[in-house]
Parts: C-alpha cells; structure tokens; sequence
C-alpha cells in the first residue's frame, strides 16, 4: 500500500476510537443544573402546604408543573441526554409516585396528612438529588481541558 493509502486508513481509525470514546452523556449544563436545585426548593415548599385545599393553591401547582413540564423538555431536547430526560418525565408523570403524583392525590383530596407530606417530600428530594447529582457528574469543559494547558 501506498502511504496515502496507509494514512487514510489510520485517520480512520483515528476517527473511529474518537467517536467510541465520546462521552455518553452531555456535557455539564449549568442552566440545567440551577433549573433542577431551584424546582427541588420550589417543589418542596410547595408540597408544604398540601395541608390546606388544593384550590388555594392551584395556581402555584399549575406553574409548578409548567416548570416541570419545561424542565423536561429542556432535558430531552439535549443530545446524549436520555438518562436525565427520563428522570424529568418519572419525577413529572401523574401516574407515578412522585411529585406528579403527589399533586394529583391533592388535588383530588383537598388536603393531604402530615406524614404522608412528609414522607413523599422525601422521596421527591431523593428524585430531585438524582437528577441534580447526574448533572453535577457531568463532564465539565475544564475537565476536558488537556493536562498542563
């Protein structure tokens, strides 16, 4: 083989163990991660007052899941995301036990106890860290920086 030939080869191989060794998940979203810490806050503050009828908070529960709503939508419209979007769309779903679900049993029930508030803040803290956690792992573009540079 010619060394032209021998060259073009070797690019793509090159090119080859590029792509395998792209990182599987998007890279480090500051925006997401701030949207995800600050709807934990919200969401648990909000969660709060389950202890009064749902109607005097409708509105705040209808923007909070407008903002779920988007928050998930942000997450899967980003490349190499899937992970992150599908913990948006199970802390969001209605049909599931978490936040989605919380709002609703309240809505349907008026008021909600003490230790069941108690107890789903919990679980929908420990959704909220996963997501905030996933995205905080993600690679940064310092990490991506070549050592000494």
């Amino acid at each position: 083989m010619t060394f032209r030939i021998v060259r073009s080869w070797l690019a793509l191989a090159l090119l080859a163990v590029a792509t395998a060794c792209a990182p599987l998940i998007t890279r480090f979203d500051p925006q997401a991660y701030n949207q995800a810490v600050s709807l934990k806050v919200d969401a648990l503050l909000l969660m709060e007052d389950a202890t009064e009828p749902y109607p005097q908070h409708e509105a705040e529960a209808k923007a909070m899941a407008v903002r779920l709503d988007k928050a998930f939508e942000y997450a899967q419209g980003k490349a190499k995301n899937t992970l992150s979007a599908r913990q948006w769309q199970i802390l969001k779903d209605p049909q599931h036990h978490l936040l989605g679900g919380f709002m609703v049993r309240w809505k349907k029930e008026s008021t909600l106890g003490r230790t069941y508030i108690d107890d789903k803040k919990e679980q929908v803290g420990q959704a909220f860290d996963q997501i905030i956690g996933l995205e905080s792992g993600k690679l940064k573009p310092a990490d991506l920086a070549a050592p000494g540079a």
